[in-house]
């Protein structure tokens, strides 16, 4: 008695091999860096993100503020400003960590919203933080034009989920991603171009490490948001594999769009 053909065995494909649709996220990803490091450096143009920028900086300094909380330490003013920067005045607690905490928490946050990149999914969870985040830095701003930018951006965030079964809400979430997570990048430009009334937070770290001056900070920080940005990156390869249709029906099933 004959046995039965056996099957060809299923050819192995490497999880960090991108797929065609992942492709385009990689490259729209280098593209976003580089759009944000110009919109975010030319003279009135900036001021067409500022609440994407303020939440960007909220957030940034939303993590300073839980160090020092968690250290011990006592909060005295926190500042939240589009074209200032940011500022987290403490009393107390343990100052190396308050201040690494900012850069740490902005780059991981920014990896998260890049995953929202690589799914229509996580990227409708996602939008719930970002509308959330969209609104809070307002109860510190009294400018009109930014209050209705964010009524924009807002209006935006809703109409992406009806664009595409909200895969546009992918490519809106990689943007906050790539924004957050290169956010020493535009702290030292307003640091530079702009003479920004706050310090970027790696001349805080020469102030209190002055045996190392600030661009050996900076090149720190900036390749550990390299690195950051890579490993989210792979994470993404390796773990949505769903083709376009397929995160469709996944996403529709959170809710139908």
């Amino acid at each position: 008695m004959s046995r039965p053909p056996l099957a060809a065995p299923a050819p192995h494909i490497d999880p960090l091999t991108p797929a065609f649709d992942q492709v385009v996220v990689l490259y729209v990803t280098v593209v976003y860096a580089v759009v944000i490091f110009g919109i975010w450096n030319i003279p009135g143009v900036r001021t067409l993100i500022n609440p994407l920028k303020l939440f960007t900086i909220g957030w940034h300094e939303f993590c300073h503020i839980v160090a020092a909380v968690l250290t011990g330490g006592t909060i005295i003013t926190v500042t939240i400003d589009p074209n200032l920067g940011g500022a987290t005045v403490v009393e107390g607690g343990h100052p190396p960590i308050i201040l690494s905490a900012g850069y740490v928490g902005s780059t991981i946050f920014g990896g998260v919203f890049i995953l929202g990149g690589f799914d229509s999914l996580v990227a409708k969870i996602l939008s719930f933080v970002l509308g959330l985040g969209l609104i809070t830095p307002l109860v510190l701003v009294r400018d009109k034009l930014t209050i209705l930018l964010t009524i924009i951006y807002e209006g935006l965030l809703v109409g992406f989920w009806f664009v595409g079964h909200a895969q546009a809400l992918r490519w809106y979430c990689l943007f906050i991603g790539v924004m957050n997570v290169f956010y020493v990048v535009w702290d030292l430009a307003d640091d530079k171009f702009f003479r920004k009334a706050n310090d970027s937070d790696c001349t805080q770290f020469f102030i209190m490490f002055p045996r190392f001056s600030a661009h050996f900070w900076a090149f720190v920080w900036i390749l550990f948001e390299i690195g950051v940005c890579i490993s989210f990156i792979f994470l993404g390869l390796a773990a949505f594999k769903l083709s376009p249709q397929d995160m469709n029906t996944q996403a529709g099933n959170f809710l139908p769009t």
